[in-house]
């Protein structure tokens, strides 16, 4: 495993505990706009660069995202690319190959 995506997903866990500690709601509006700022941009961090190439990698980068869409009070019940769907969301490696369509 790659110190960057370890790294990268410590700080993001760091950064969703504080919110589920701080904030009492869990309505789809407060938790994305929670996870799309602060949270997401360690994620995506120079993803172009040093994109994560090992399964081990890509599924850590996952697990931090799908344990945010699970907290999510009308979504707890749906499976994993269903919540993503309908929050309009992107797994990680679908980001990063948008992110070198963007780049080319």
């Amino acid at each position: 495993m790659s110190w960057q995506c370890a790294l990268a997903a410590r700080r993001v866990n760091v950064i969703l505990g504080c919110i589920g500690k701080s904030v009492a709601s869990r309505w789809r509006e407060v938790i994305l706009a929670l996870y799309l700022e602060p949270a997401r941009p360690h994620l995506e961090y120079c993803v172009q660069l040093w994109a994560p190439q090992h399964k081990k990698d890509k599924e850590l980068l996952e697990r931090v995202q799908w344990r945010d869409t699970k907290v999510m009070k009308d979504l707890e019940h749906l499976c994993y690319e269903e919540r993503l769907k309908k929050l309009g969301l992107f797994s990680p490696e679908e980001r990063g190959l948008k992110g070198d369509l963007n780049n080319t």
